[in-house]
């Protein structure tokens, strides 16, 4: 199935958030424009685009006349209406499994990872320690659970995996060394492989580990 019109994503380079869907957007062929937010000016705050997403926040996409925001909405909408089984399963169990690593993503992924990151690229007030027991956590959890496993939540790649990509594999530029952490490598290179796959802008002023 095809959109008749290029799904309009607002993007910003440096977000996993909007890296996500992005990956989902290209793995499912659609056609899509990305329109980058100038987030550090603040247009995120701006009346027009308070209109597409009250919260301020990106992503947002335009399919339409639907307009959604959140990542993981969007996500879901995306693979609901364009992807079919393979991305987001309609078993029960299927489902679930792919609705732990959503949490996941939303939850530790973004606490960890994600803060880590934003302190060291982009200087943000955040309790680097606390963020960085949460990153050493959530990747010990990760690195068991890749145990003999290909991806997060079925024999294929799913939106969870797409979810949970980007704050992982960057998380070097927060200053946390992966080499310990062989099976998230190996999920990492596995999901780099992944036909139609885009790569998130690496930070010029990243801090390696």
């Amino acid at each position: 199935m095809t959109t008749q019109q290029a799904i309009r994503l607002y993007s910003f380079p440096l977000s996993g958030h909007v890296h996500r869907v992005k990956l989902l957007l290209s793995m499912l062929a659609l056609p899509h424009e990305v329109i980058d937010v100038n987030i550090p000016g603040g247009e995120h705050k701006q009346p027009d685009f308070i209109k597409l997403n009250p919260r301020g926040q990106i992503p947002v996409i335009v399919d339409g006349d639907v307009t959604l925001y959140d990542s993981t909405a969007i996500l879901v909408y995306l693979a609901k209406r364009y992807g079919g089984e393979q991305w987001l399963p309609s078993d029960p169990l299927g489902a679930a499994h792919v609705q732990q690593f959503l949490s996941l993503a939303a939850g530790e992924i973004f606490e960890g990872p994600n803060r880590v990151r934003l302190v060291k690229l982009l200087k943000r007030d955040l309790d680097y320690s606390l963020a960085l027991e949460k990153t050493l956590s959530v990747l010990g959890l990760l690195e068991q659970h890749l145990a003999g496993r290909d991806f997060l939540a079925a024999g294929h790649a799913t939106i969870a995996d797409l979810a949970c990509y980007a704050y992982v594999a960057h998380v070097p530029e927060g200053g946390v060394d992966l080499a310990p952490y062989p099976n998230v490598r190996g999920w990492i290179a596995r999901v780099e492989q992944l036909p139609r796959f885009v790569p998130m802008v690496a930070s010029p002023h990243a801090i390696a580990a």
